[in-house]
């Protein structure tokens, strides 16, 4: 994103609406920081511009750093998934979709959420520490496609300097894996420059209990009473 100076007339309205903050006033007039702007578009689409200054330059579409508004923008398509926004089957749908089965838990580690942004260079650290630890990646996610093809967890050197609004791991598991995996990558989190956010994937039992609490707090991990729960309205996609 990038501000026409010829048009600005430094009011700074679009300043409040950057949610990575990289829009300051120079002077007379309000300049971003074009290596710390993730392409989100949100300052341009809030209108709050009196002359439209806000413009997307042609550079912001080319590759490697078209990724930006991929992983930023939800009006953006990811063009190999065909997915849009951060580019992941919401978690959220699973009771249609049944991406997480009963018996298996989803792990999303959301970098950059909420408004600070990421570059790749943090996200690689845990896609690193997973192959390592041979944690399977969900593949319908458009990290996967960023990834090193030598099974190393590098991310590809054009993408790794990128910034994002946010970017989701996602990992599947079976309920007796879950300790492994928690242990082996929470600990990875202490060295990330950056807010991750833990979600973890689960259905509710026959009996309206969720086992998995038990499970946490024998781990040291509190569960927030903030959780999503829902109610599985719409029409199944699997038997």
């Amino acid at each position: 994103m990038r501000i026409d100076s010829e048009k600005c007339v430094g009011c700074g309205q679009c300043i409040p609406y950057c949610p990575v903050s990289c829009i300051t006033k120079a002077g007379d007039i309000c300049v971003i920081d074009e290596e710390e702007c993730v392409d989100c578009s949100v300052c341009r689409r809030a209108e709050v511009c009196p002359t439209d200054a806000l413009f997307m330059p042609p550079e912001c579409f080319e590759y490697p750093r078209a990724i930006r508004m991929q992983f930023s923008d939800p009006g953006v398509q990811h063009p190999h998934l065909k997915a849009w926004g951060r580019g992941t089957e919401e978690a959220k749908t699973n009771d249609v979709v049944a991406k997480f089965r009963r018996g298996e838990y989803g792990l999303l580690l959301e970098f950059g959420r909420p408004c600070t942004g990421t570059r790749f260079t943090e996200v690689e650290k845990i896609t690193v520490a997973m192959q390592e630890l041979g944690i399977p990646f969900i593949e319908d996610n458009p990290i996967f496609g960023l990834l090193e093809e030598d099974g190393s967890g590098h991310i590809k050197k054009e993408y790794v300097n990128e910034k994002v609004l946010s970017a989701i791991v996602e990992t599947k598991c079976r309920a007796e894996d879950l300790e492994y995996i928690l242990g082996g990558l929470l600990p990875v989190l202490d060295n990330v420059k950056t807010v991750v956010s833990v979600g973890l994937v689960t259905r509710f039992a026959d009996d309206g209990s969720l086992p998995v609490i038990e499970t946490l707090k024998s781990l040291g991990i509190e569960v927030r009473p903030n959780a999503k729960i829902n109610v599985g309205l719409g029409r199944p996609l699997i038997d």
